[in-house]
């Protein structure tokens, strides 16, 4: 990753100011910033904060999560071990990082739905912010303001970021971590790359091993950019390493240095260990891989199978019950529903036909059925949370790595699209092998596509304005984009109708004009200007639209199961 890339704008070609902006005018961009870079991020940043503040008034309690916290903010000894009941005799199955934002906000402001789901909330602006900043040092700051844009109208973010859900702690932590991580690779510095290792490791302490899945991308990155020789790479490596386990592991160390008897039950284990519960019920189980002292979980990896004397307390190995553990996985609901209002599946199969809401609002009823597959990720509730700029951000990654063919090892423009690239694949193929619980869980490819998406943008739009061969590769994505959003939204046929084809129509208009800008000679610039605002306008509308959406309550998610638009589960 870069400062500039020399290929496409950047701070660097913009002429700085004389005169350093004092520190209290945070308007104002830095000397190496365009004058409207800093105006804009701030305009990006208020509209994430209506976005995620909007329904605070309206935030229903999680179940469970929400009685952790407030035993761990009326006890110590509750708040050391992340304890569900005051008398600190059993956890549920999460380590006790998870609850530690909101419970700081509990004693803060009053222990209420609202308090709990605040912090959330700044985690959400605090994300966008640093996605400006990486893309920016990566791409320049108009990659920076579009992936800043992006992230904030992902549905499952403008969903998530509203309330207490332990996946907006573990979203921030790694972005984050890509923050210090770039510093680290332009310069091969050792302290930034053991920052981005505590970074992961504050991850891990909100969701176990799920934060660990960006590992592969942050040292296949450094390993094969950061300007070292080899040994001295690998040494970074093994040092941020160590760093990242210590911190991962700092919790479960105090359970397991604690004896069982002075220490509450852990939930998900059949032996009261956390290294099962976080390696197995929380880590391989849902990927169908079951290690001795894991509970058993269903195949959606729901809540774990009771022994035949089990009683709705708990089972013969002395696990929560049924009905809490239904709870902690989103499966207590409506009849026929789950806590997020799909279709009850726990039996690992999808209902034929139209599916939806019995009684309840047409625009959330469905026009096929959900994928319970590998293509989950593609369609349905998970579908229209994340996917929508799949085609944008694959054909990015595509297009740029042909470019940067044959450069250098230290490339810091193929480096970057190696890192985001890797992490968007792998987080993908986890989930699209595993168990997705809680739609929450895919906010995690969110960073990935947002930058990955805006340097596309970018790259596509230089490429047009060039003229030749690759100057057609804009409006193929816009074409692919506008394709791909009319299919997804064709899950939910009945969710503001105008609006779609309001989208579609915008695509076509747009696709002509990107088309006439090609083949009229002498082109004028305004129209070229205008086929790039139309076509990002097109591309971006239909996840927008979603996102936008979470201002109506009903299409706002819940604490169990983000998401926006129709796939939210409101009444």
């Amino acid at each position: 990753m870069s400062e500039t890339l020399t290929d496409l704008p950047s701070p660097s070609r913009n002429p700085a100011p004389e005169n350093r902006p004092p520190r209290w005018a945070v308007w104002r961009s830095p000397a190496d910033q365009p004058r409207w870079a800093r105006p804009a991020l701030l305009g990006i940043a208020l509209v994430a904060l209506v976005l995620y503040a909007w329904n605070l008034r309206l935030v229903d309690y999680a179940p469970l999560y929400a009685d952790v916290v407030k035993s761990m903010s009326g006890s110590w000894r509750a708040f050391l071990y992340g304890a569900a009941d005051p008398e600190a005799t059993y956890t549920l199955d999460k380590l006790a990082g998870s609850f530690v934002p909101q419970v700081v906000s509990a004693k803060i402001f009053g222990y209420s739905a609202w308090s709990l789901a605040l912090p959330q909330v700044i985690e959400g602006v605090i994300t966008v912010l640093v996605m400006y900043r990486v893309v920016r040092r990566w791409a320049g700051a108009p990659a920076g303001l579009l992936a800043a844009g992006i992230f904030t109208l992902t549905p499952v973010t403008a969903s998530l970021f509203g309330h207490s859900m332990p996946d907006g702690a573990l979203v921030m932590c790694l972005v984050l971590a890509v923050d210090a991580y770039q510093r680290a690779v332009l310069e091969a510095r050792l302290a930034s790359l053991v920052w981005s290792g505590v970074w992961v490791g504050l991850a891990f302490q909100t969701k176990s091993l799920q934060a660990w899945l960006i590992l592969p991308a942050l040292a296949v990155g450094y390993l094969l950019t950061a300007p070292a020789g080899l040994g001295r790479r690998l040494r970074h490596l093994g040092v941020a390493g160590v760093v990242t386990l210590a911190v991962s592991l700092s919790w479960v160390a105090l359970y397991e240095l604690t004896p069982a008897d002075d220490r509450p039950w852990i939930s998900g284990t059949t032996d009261n260990s956390a290294v099962a519960q976080v390696f197995g019920y929380n880590g391989l189980s849902r990927l169908g891989i079951q290690i001795p002292g894991a509970a058993a979980t269903n195949l959606r990896g729901g809540p774990p199978v009771l022994g035949e004397s089990g009683t709705e307390g708990q089972d013969t190995q002395g696990n929560v019950g049924s009905k809490a553990h239904d709870l902690e996985q989103g499966n207590v609901g409506t009849k026929g529903q789950d806590m997020a209002g799909l279709p009850d599946t726990r039996a690992g199969e999808m209902p034929a036909g139209p599916v939806g809401p019995p009684g309840g609002d047409e625009s959330k009823r469905e026009s096929r059925p959900d994928p319970m597959g590998w293509t989950k990720l593609f369609d349905g509730h998970l579908g229209v949370a994340i996917a929508w700029l799949f085609p944008l951000s694959l054909l990015a990654l595509l297009y740029g790595l042909w470019r940067r063919r044959g450069t250098d090892r230290t490339d810091p423009v193929r480096g970057g699209l190696v890192m985001w690239g890797l992490w968007l694949l792998t987080f993908g193929l986890v989930f699209t092998l595993g168990a997705v619980d809680h739609t929450a869980f895919v906010a995690d490819l969110a960073p990935a596509v947002a930058a990955l998406s805006a340097l596309g943008i970018v790259m596509f739009w230089r490429a047009y304005r060039d003229g030749g061969g690759p100057g057609w590769v804009l409006p193929a994505a816009v074409a692919a984009e506008v394709a791909w959003a009319a299919w997804l939204w064709s899950h939910y046929p009945n969710f503001l109708t105008v609006a779609k084809w309001g989208a579609v129509a915008l695509g076509v208009a747009a696709l002509i004009v990107l088309v006439l800008g090609r083949v009229l000679r002498g082109a004028s610039p305004a129209l070229i200007r205008t086929g790039l605002v139309l076509g990002v306008a097109a591309m971006l509308a239909a996840p927008a639209t979603y996102a936008v959406s979470v201002l109506d309550p009903d299409y706002s998610g819940n604490s169990f199961d983000a998401n926006a638009g129709p796939a939210s589960g409101g009444a």
